[in-house]
């Protein structure tokens, strides 16, 4: 069967599958008169590697965090039913599939663009619409519904909501690009565009992986995380009670986060560590020598003051049981200024947990309580989504909800 046939059957509609049209430009490169020409005949190695799609959990979760994402979240159409729904995710299920591996996607117009996928992940969530449009709000877990309100939130609709979310995450910005407008072609016949945050990390190759990210405030992002595949990450991520169909996936919370440049380059080095519970150079608490060390929250210096200032971020977000945690996987984000100059950027937030209403909800009334970072940061984007479990090759993401 042909592909543009196979993709008609999927999406239960027609697609019209439009010709690619490439272009080449020659370019004169200077040499020195006698220098040798090297032809590269391969490319270097990270571009090669992939992560695998099937398996009991959704990749791009425990998955060392890539050096670029997008998310991308939808509107379902209001003709889109359960059955709609399935034909939606087996077809996103196997474009993914294929170019996470390094293979075009069905009638894909530019397949030379799936060639190094770049340790390439796809995660797919579902919004608390979905379920209604499915008929299947009775097996929505209770908190996969957008939070509360809080004092410190300037929410804005262009960056929040969805009833399903498309995370593509890539070593390589082009491999995003040709990713998300696949995805992007599948889902058009099902649901229009809500919102997409691009977002960045360091380069890969510039840090090992494990190594804490900074964001553009300077800060290590994510020192207190569980380690992925430790007792304590499983414990915390993964769902292992509730609604079956959720069992071995997990929850999702995107916040965007804009950071108030301006002012909080104002502020001195001392103000921002006494904030952030911190130093900045190292990471590591205010009472201990290192970024790993277990911040003391007793201690108190020469004058009898906590060291670590009880309305410190560190402090405010603190848990003591490894079951409510919470898993960081953020992204920087830089828009182009304003007209004004004014810098727009900070953090596409996501947070894994296995349940959004026992661990992230009480993290975040503590923070927008008194964090005294919340001079310097303004959540203007928020999201809820279910992930769903893995699947086996041959299966589909959503099977064990719309199947």
């Amino acid at each position: 069967m042909g592909r543009v046939s196979r993709r008609h059957l999927l999406a239960g509609g027609a697609l019209t599958a439009g010709g690619a049209v490439a272009g080449a430009a020659a370019a004169s490169l200077g040499r020195e008169r006698d220098a040798p020409v090297t032809a590269v005949t391969a490319p270097l190695a990270h571009g090669t590697r992939t992560v695998p799609f099937h398996g009991a959990h959704q990749a791009g979760i425990d998955t060392p965090a890539q050096a670029h994402a997008a998310f991308l979240a939808f509107d379902l159409s209001a003709r889109v039913d359960r059955a709609a729904l399935g034909r939606l995710m087996r077809l996103l299920t196997d474009d993914a599939a294929r170019l996470t591996q390094g293979r075009p996607a069905l009638a894909d117009t530019e397949p030379e663009l799936a060639a190094l996928p770049a340790r390439l992940t796809v995660t797919f969530g579902f919004g608390p619409g979905l379920f209604a449009a499915a008929g299947l709000d009775a097996r929505r877990p209770r908190s996969v519904a957008p939070l509360p309100a809080f004092a410190i939130d300037r929410l804005q609709e262009r960056w929040s909501g969805g009833d399903l979310l498309i995370q593509v995450c890539a070593d390589d910005p082009l491999t995003v690009t040709h990713t998300q407008r696949m995805l992007l072609k599948d889902t058009l016949a099902f649901a229009r565009p809500r919102w997409t945050q691009r977002g960045f990390r360091r380069g890969r190759g510039s840090q090992d992986d494990g190594v804490t990210q900074r964001n553009v405030m300077g800060q290590l992002d994510g020192t207190r995380n569980p380690r992925p595949g430790s007792p304590e990450f499983d414990g915390a991520v993964w769902v292992d009670s509730g609604p079956s169909w959720l069992r071995g996936g997990t929850t999702l919370v995107v916040r965007r986060i804009r950071a108030e440049m301006e002012t909080w380059d104002a502020v001195d080095t001392a103000g921002k560590e006494f904030a952030v519970g911190r130093r900045l150079d190292t990471g590591a608490p205010l009472s201990g020598g290192r970024e790993h060390d277990p911040p003391d929250y007793a201690a108190t210096n020469e004058l009898g003051l906590t060291v670590i200032p009880e309305t410190s971020h560190i402090a405010r977000a603190h848990v003591n049981d490894d079951r409510q945690r919470i898993f960081r996987r953020p992204y920087n984000y830089d828009e182009p200024p304003g007209p004004d100059g004014r810098p727009d950027m900070g953090l596409v937030f996501a947070a894994y947990q296995r349940d959004v209403g026992e661990q992230f909800l009480p993290i975040q009334r503590n923070l927008a309580e008194a964090d005294l970072m919340n001079d310097w940061i303004t959540p203007i984007g928020s999201a809820v989504f279910a992930v769903p479990p893995g699947c086996a090759e041959g299966g589909w993401i959503g099977e064990t909800l719309l199947g």
